[in-house]
């Protein structure tokens, strides 16, 4: 039996994958197999349903203390581009978004001088503004962040959020669970210890969350392998994981480019296939158009997704850091995406309650 059709098997039978299991998928060059066994797998969860939210992604600043090596976003301040939004801008942003909104995403910049009343403003305004729009805001290091500066523990800050309007998480800032490459690319960013910590908190709380993984600049397949089973872990423990969304980096505009080359559509569709295989204890994965673009966001659906994000709005963090793909996609542009690709679109709200099917 060759190892390929033993991992189908396993995956059949509901057995988890080990690590050799693993490192055999990334190392494959049986691509269209690969896809095969995540995307049945995907079929078993979901069946021929593909998920998409009426969104609007705002990021509120560019002004950062954490200077990660690898973000073509943050800002010092005296720049020409460098930028904050206040609570009325934001909700003024909102306002020109046409009727349905389902999800508001937002993460920011590490900011020098706001102080934490800052953010809580922010999720009033507009909780009080679109009291029917899931706010999905503020990654782990921005929880973390939000700590220092205001003296509280992550379960207060927490709850202080939840109070003022927060939803749910998104699942950034956790580039890779490792600490090799934390300290080369950003040494200034939580570990994964902190990052689990809170999400584990965030969940007890009763606030949903996603997953990410940053791939595609010095990491090891060991290292991608590694992390995938933390989440995996972390969600047995402390269940709360609405999405796992693999992110492939871009290295344009950053100290990386000319270095390190973006990695090809083969790479990105094995590790989205491996996150659906390993993490089989997540109800949903992610081909985030944004990142792959979304015709790659399409291929993927045959490996292993059955979520392609949304309408997104205007996404700033990737294409500062050089993404071809469009700054945000009109509903009927994700609903032929998917039905091109021969799935079933279905509009979904934050937490993945459907809300229309388009047969």
């Amino acid at each position: 039996m060759d190892r390929l059709t033993a991992i189908r098997e396993k995956m059949e039978s509901s057995e988890p994958l080990d690590f050799e299991d693993a490192k055999y998928i990334l190392q494959s060059n049986e691509l269209l197999q690969i896809g095969e066994i995540a995307r049945s797998l995907k079929i078993k969860k979901s069946g021929k349903k593909v998920y998409f939210v009426f969104n609007k992604h705002i990021n509120y600043t560019n002004l950062c203390v954490s200077k990660c090596k690898f973000c073509a976003f943050y800002r010092n301040g005296d720049e020409p581009d460098a930028y904050t939004m206040e609570p009325e801008q934001i909700v003024q942003e909102l306002s020109k978004m046409p009727e349905g909104i389902r999800e508001v995403h937002i993460v920011g910049g590490l900011h020098p001088t706001k102080p934490f009343s800052y953010y809580i403003e922010m999720l009033k305004a507009i909780k009080t503004n679109f009291p029917n729009v899931n706010i999905k805001a503020f990654t782990a290091v921005e929880i973390d962040y939000f700590s220092k500066i205001s003296g509280l523990g992550y379960k207060e800050v927490l709850i202080e959020l939840k109070k003022a309007g927060l939803d749910s998480m998104p699942g950034g800032g956790a580039e890779v669970f490792s600490d090799r490459v934390r300290k080369k690319l950003y040494p200034n960013k939580i570990g994964q210890e902190k990052w689990l910590e809170i999400h584990a908190i965030a969940h007890t709380l009763g606030i949903p969350t996603n997953a990410t993984l940053l791939f595609g600049h010095i990491e090891s397949d060991e290292e991608i392998i590694s992390h995938l089973f933390k989440l995996r872990e972390l969600q047995e423990k402390y269940p709360g994981f609405l999405c796992f969304i693999p992110l492939s980096f871009h290295p344009e505009n950053t100290p990386f480019e000319g270095r390190i080359e973006k990695v090809d559509a083969v790479r990105e569709l094995k590790v989205l296939a491996l996150s659906r295989l390993i993490l089989d204890n997540f109800p949903h994965i992610k081909a985030y158009w944004v990142m792959l673009s979304p015709k790659v966001g399409q291929i993927g659906l045959h490996f292993g997704a059955d979520d392609i994000d949304g309408t997104i709005g205007e996404e700033r963090v990737t294409h500062a850091a050089g993404a071809k793909s469009p700054l945000g996609l009109a509903k009927e542009s994700i609903i032929n995406l998917i039905k091109n690709a021969g799935f079933v679109p279905v509009e979904r709200d934050a937490l993945y309650n459907e809300i229309e099917v388009f047969n």
